[in-house]
């Protein structure tokens, strides 16, 4: 029922200015109060060891890859055929590197210490990965050149 004829409807309007006023004052509220904090790095002092060399030196095989593919165990160039194959090369190799030393506590499980060229293919390092995996050594390095030129 419209009881007021012949009166123009006015449609309500919001009012933004009070609304953006209470907003900045809200702002700058937030921006007075806030706290910046650094992240600093932890000035932390290490310890330091005064302990003497270890006099037993683990048991290492030596593992070249180069960039064709040829493969040398300790020095000795050995033909890739298989991976079963290589692995019995790094048997051998411990064999006879461990010929020398008393193992110290029962059977010393060697470090095969693998020095890929930086152009060998990936395979050729799985390869040796796994062939150390077959032979059940499971301590395992890469060499690497420090401070090279580029």
């Amino acid at each position: 029922m419209d009881f007021r004829r012949g009166q123009k409807r006015e449609d309500p309007e919001i009012n933004l200015i009070p609304f953006i006023d209470v907003l900045l004052v809200i702002l700058i509220f937030m921006m007075v109060t806030t706290t910046y904090s650094k992240f600093t790095e932890l000035q932390i002092t290490l310890p330091t060891a005064d302990a003497e060399k270890a006099l037993d030196k683990p048991l290492e095989i030596n593992v070249t890859v180069d960039a064709k593919g040829n493969y040398t165990v300790n020095n000795v160039p050995v033909a890739f055929r298989t991976v079963d194959d290589l692995a019995q090369d790094l048997k051998q190799a411990a064999a006879n590197a461990s010929n020398g030393q008393a193992p110290a506590g029962g059977a010393q499980s060697p470090v095969v210490i693998v020095n890929a060229d930086q152009f060998a293919m990936h395979q050729m390092v799985i390869n040796v990965l796994e062939a150390a995996r077959i032979a059940g050594y499971d301590k395992l390095t890469f060499a690497a050149q420090t401070g090279g030129k580029k």
